[in-house]
Order: structure tokens, then C-alpha cells, then sequence
């Protein structure tokens, strides 16, 4: 019986990206992929690190898979795995730490310890590459290294696959400590993107280019080729049916790229762009390369080119001197921008970022009210969003079971029940939105 292994992703669609390439590694070397980690002879647990409290998730899970399946071996990864290996090795059952720095190697790494299962002798089990004897490998991230070869899709039946053309960001702001367990910013050359994309094309009706900081793809290739350029030629030399972008950074979103985005109807209509803040004061102190006038541009212009679109952004919110008037100034930004969707965070510190020795943090309890303050306008604003669709036919893709049964994703992300969907998921149909009824949209299959 062929030895079965589990992935438990954390983080970005960059990480779950990188979960599906060691899933493909790992089937390729003959294992099984089970979804329930409590009966898995190994488990991969792919690691964030952006804060405090997706550290205690990722610790938490450790300790839980340990506890339900304490003879599993259990492979760490990630961007955790990479700044504090040391802290992952000493919980119980962790057997491997492997930074992001070897996470390319992981089947190569693990299959000395896979090959036992072949004989009912006991065995010593010896790693190879260069793993110390607390069973870290974790070395320095080359700036100059090429990112590894785009995987294939990983068995499982999520019909939207994530396609990461870019690793590593060489931005600086004071509170990230991306840059420093992914390494600075590379690039997949054009070509592997397209060939990968046409594998993918097969089975998949929409693609999700991702990266760690996507806007830059390109900066690192010969003749520096723009991001608009990627997209023209997967335009072009593919035909997958819809193209989605993840998040693109405030100043890479230019006309050009909005241009395109508009006039294509194989790329969504969805716009993902990081504010942080609406404050320019808390914006230079996180060491942001865009003021508010410059990101109220970019949404401004999206919002004429494409009236339904989906725009989403990330705000952070208790950076370290935020004052009343500085939050006042992004509830009042976000009150004034269509802005359909939000992620809000609390700043968490993170050792070895500028921000985590700043003055003036702010209380918890301050935090969690300016989250809900924020919480609570964006929920009235989607409602709006969503309540101007009904009677609206929109292009959406048909969800896997293993994300939600009987819905479908729109062009534009809203996530609309289908009570009747008798269709594959995977599937790209026309979708009516019927009734918004709180939280939910429902919507009938047209055609």
C-alpha cells in the first residue's frame, strides 16, 4: 500500500502555491495524498509567518496533528520554518524543519525516511542535504536564485488553481518580515508561465496568477519586461477562459495594466490593492511607496473602467503612533472609496522588523475596536455592493466540494449559492443574481 501523505497550508496564495508544488513532488514519488491529517503517515505543515497569531496557528496545529496521530512523521515548512527553526524543531513530534530557502527539496529530502516502508525491518533512517542534527535545514535565500519549476495541479479538485510567477519582495516596510524568509524579488520567465498555464488550461476554466509581490514580476528578467506584458502574452499564446490577479501593489497598478484588465473579458474584473492606511503620516512611517492621493487614482480609474467591479484591500489598523485622527483618516478613505471587499488586521510585531521597536503602540483594546469600526463599514458597503447585482447575469466559475458545495464564484467575487447546481465544479456558467439575503447571495443558472 502506498505510504499517504497530508499538507496543511497556511498564509498566501503564494504559500498555497508552494503547498501545491510539494503535494505534486511528493505524489510523484509514489505517495497518496489523504485529506485527513489524523491517518497520514506524514504531514506537511506549510507555514506563514506574518504574525503573531498565524505563528500560534501553525504551533497549534503541529500539536493538535501530534496528539490525534502521534506516529506521523511531521515536515515543517514555510516562512515560520525559516525564522525560528528552532522553535518548530522542539515541539513534540516535528521530525524535519526545512526553511524556504530548501523547500524545493522537501521530496528529495524526505524520501530516504519514505523508502522504509518497503522493508518490515527496522531501520536507522539517515537524512541527506545537509540537515543538522536537530533535524533543521535552513540556510540564506539566494537573491539570485531562479524560482523552481512551476508544479502541475495537485490532485486534489480545487478549481481554481494558484499559479505563482513570482517569489520575494525587495520592499522594505517596517512592520513585514516577508523579505526576509522569502528573499528579495524573482521572477518565472514568461514562456514557463505560458507552457504551465496551457497543462492547466486542460482542466481548469480560471487560473489565479499569484506572488509575493506580483506587480513586480518581470523587474528581474532580461530587457525588465512589465507585469501587462505577462498577461498579454498568456492572452495570446493560451486559452485559458479567465485569468484572475491576486494582489497587486498600489503603484504597479497603471493605466496600462487597467487598460487591459478592463478591455479583456478573459481577465476578472477584480482588483486586489494593499492600503494599509489612509493616514499619509502612518504611510511614510511603515515606509510605503504610495501616498492616499496616489492610491485614490488607481481605485478612482478602475472603478470608471469597470463599474462592477470587485475592489478589495488590506488595511492594518494599531500601527505603532496611530492616533485617533490618523484612523479617522482611513474610516473616512475607506467610507469615500468603493471598495467592495476588506481585509483587516491588527499590526502585530514581528522581531527583526523596524516597527517592532517603535514608540507609541497602541493598546489591544484600542485595536479591536478600530478593527470592528472597520469591520462593521465594510460589511454595509458589500451589502450595497451585492444588492446593486440582483437581476444581474454575471460570468462565475463553479466551486470544488472541497471549498463550497453548490456555489460559484463571480467575475467580480461574490460567492453566490446555486441551490439547483446540478453542474461540474470547474465549470464556467452564467450566473443571475436573484436575492442578497445578509451574508448570502443566491443566484440561478442561466442557459
Amino acid at each position: 500500500m502506498p505510504r499517504t501523505f497530508n499538507i496543511a497550508n497556511f498564509g498566501c496564495r503564494a504559500s498555497q502555491s508552494d503547498g501545491a508544488g510539494i503535494a505534486a513532488e511528493l505524489a510523484g514519488r509514489g505517495l497518496q495524498r489523504t485529506r485527513d491529517a489524523s491517518v497520514a503517515d506524514m504531514v506537511v505543515v506549510n507555514t506563514c509567518t506574518v504574525t503573531a497569531e498565524a505563528d500560534r496557528d501553525a504551533r497549534q496545529t503541529i500539536r493538535r496533528i501530534h496528539r490525534e496521530n502521534p506516529s506521523a512523521e511531521i515536515v515543517v515548512t514555510g516562512c515560520y520554518a525559516q525564522r525560528q527553526p528552532d522553535e518548530l524543531a522542539a515541539l513534540g513530534g516535528v521530525n524535519l524543519v526545512v526553511g524556504n530557502s530548501h523547500k524545493h527539496q522537501i521530496g528529495e529530502l524526505v524520501q530516504p525516511k519514505l523508502v522504509q516502508i518497503e522493508s518490515s525491518e527496522p531501520q536507522s533512517i539517515t537524512y541527506h542535504g545537509g540537515i543538522d542534527a536537530a533535524g533543521i535545514l535552513v540556510g540564506d535565500i539566494d537573491p539570485e536564485a531562479n524560482l523552481a519549476a512551476l508544479p502541475a495541479e495537485d490532485g486534489l479538485d480545487r478549481s481554481r488553481p494558484n499559479v505563482k510567477v513570482q517569489d520575494g519582495c525587495h520592499n522594505r516596510c517596517t512592520f513585514c518580515i516577508i523579505p526576509t524568509v522569502r528573499g528579495g524579488s524573482r521572477s518565472i520567465p514568461s514562456d514557463s508561465v505560458v507552457e504551465h498555464v496551457k497543462h492547466l488550461e486542460r482542466s481548469f476554466p480560471e487560473i489565479v496568477l499569484t506572488g509575493i509581490n506580483l506587480g513586480r514580476w518581470g523587474r528581474d528578467l532580461d530587457g525588465r519586461p512589465r507585469f501587462v506584458r505577462l498577461l498579454e502574452h498568456l492572452l495570446a499564446r493560451t486559452s485559458v477562459r479567465r485569468i484572475r490577479l491576486s494582489s497587486v501593489e498600489p503603484m504597479d497598478w497603471s493605466d496600462q495594466l487597467l487598460g487591459l484588465m478592463s478591455s479583456s473579458s478573459r481577465i476578472a474584473k477584480h482588483m486586489h490593492i494593499p492600503l494599509q492606511s489612509g493616514s499619509d503620516t502612518i504611510l511614510r512611517r511603515m515606509r510605503r511607496r504610495y501616498r492616499a492621493r496616489h492610491y485614490e487614482s488607481r481605485v478612482v480609474l478602475g472603478r470608471q473602467l469597470m463599474p462592477h467591479a470587485a475592489i478589495g484591500a488590506d488595511v492594518m489598523v494599531g500601527f505603532p503612533g496611530e492616533t485617533d485622527e490618523d484612523f479617522e483618516s482611513t474610516r473616512s478613505f475607506v467610507e469615500r472609496m468603493p471598495f467592495t471587499y476588506l481585509h483587516v488586521f491588527s499590526f502585530s510585531i514581528r522581531e527583526g522588523t523596524e516597527a517592532a521597536s517603535m514608540d507609541g503602540q497602541v493598546p489591544r483594546t484600542v485595536k479591536r475596536e478600530r478593527s470592528r469600526v472597520l469591520r462593521d463599514l465594510i460589511d454595509r458597503k458589500n451589502l450595497e455592493f451585492r444588492q446593486g447585482l440582483v437581476g444581474k447575469t454575471l460570468s462565475a466559475v463553479t466551486l470544488s466540494s472541497g471549498e463550497s458545495a453548490g456555489r460559484a464564484l463571480t467575475d467580480n467575487f461574490v460567492d453566490v449559492e446555486i441551490p439547483e447546481s446540478a453542474i461540474p465544479p470547474g465549470s464556467l456558467v452564467d450566473v443571475r443574481v436573484d436575492a442578497v439575503e445578509g451574508r448570502r447571495t443566491v443566484g440561478t443558472l442561466r442557459g
